[in-house]
């Protein structure tokens, strides 16, 4: 299997982010912020740094997150981090890493808000916004995620936006508390024609 493409820096302005190749070193795609109804994504700046680590520290965001990494958001070379925000306000955050094998090719996703915005349909909006990209812009039909089933705030967000379960895989994941612990896999996919 190929190797995903990574960014090459951290974005260090909000237009047009420079998202290159290293394997053969070229310019794959210029990252302009995407619009959803309610939501706006872009990716990180280094002054959304602050509120986001505010966010991640949240009980309610370790609780399903775990503890952050000084280095976070950041710290994985695998994923593309997205600010999530609302009214202009960073409201969280969402990532992806995309399989480019174009036999088993899909996105898998992963979301977090500020707490006092739960229940309000800005997660839903925000998958919904994100997957639509994926899609549309990225070519993928199939989009992945996995979380805790005792996560029905986030199972019913993701199901708002078009994910169904698919299954439970059993201890996959072991938690902040060295225990493991089972998840939830659901998907959104296209289906031809």
């Amino acid at each position: 299997m190929r190797a995903p493409c990574r960014t090459e820096a951290r974005w260090p302005h909000i237009q047009g982010v420079r998202v290159v190749c290293r394997e053969v070193g070229t310019i794959m795609r210029r990252m302009e912020p995407i619009r959803g109804e309610r939501v706006t994504l872009r990716p990180i700046a280094e002054l959304d740094r602050a509120p986001l680590k505010a966010i991640r520290d949240e009980p309610e965001v370790v609780r399903w997150w775990g503890a952050q990494t000084e280095a976070w958001p950041g710290d994985d070379d695998t994923v593309e981090e997205w600010v999530i925000e609302h009214e202009g306000e960073v409201i969280g955050s969402l990532q992806f890493c995309e399989e480019t094998d174009e036999d088993y090719r899909h996105a898998d996703v992963d979301i977090l808000l500020t707490t006092r915005t739960h229940s309000q349909g800005l997660g839903t909006d925000a998958m919904r916004t994100i997957t639509r990209h994926l899609i549309e812009t990225r070519g993928h039909h199939r989009i992945t995620l996995t979380c805790s089933p005792e996560n029905a705030r986030a199972i019913r967000a993701y199901e708002k936006a078009g994910f169904r379960r698919v299954g439970v895989t059993r201890l996959s994941e072991r938690g902040t508390d060295g225990t493991w612990h089972d998840e939830l896999i659901m998907e959104l996919v296209v289906e031809p024609g």
